[in-house]
């Protein structure tokens, strides 16, 4: 194999963290609507949790894209 295959290779294969992003973002929200139209009440306090938990999954997902980026650019 050619190492511009590889590299190509392992792009793609780094890219799949932002499907998984994106899946987890979903099911954060998903999730929190959910739980805010059971108890209504209790939706403020967990606001910020959802938030937290957004802005992991999205950092997992850019992480992905800049290692891909590397590979495709840096190497």
């Amino acid at each position: 194999m050619e190492a511009e295959a590889a590299k190509y290779i392992g792009a793609g294969i780094a890219c799949i963290a932002l499907a998984g992003a994106g899946a987890g973002i979903g099911t954060i929200f998903g999730n929190y609507l959910q739980g805010a139209l059971r108890n209504p009440s209790a939706a403020p306090g967990q606001f910020g949790n959802v938030l937290l938990g957004f802005a992991l999954a999205e950092a997992t997902g850019l992480f992905g894209l800049v290692i891909a980026l590397l590979l495709l650019f840096a190497v």
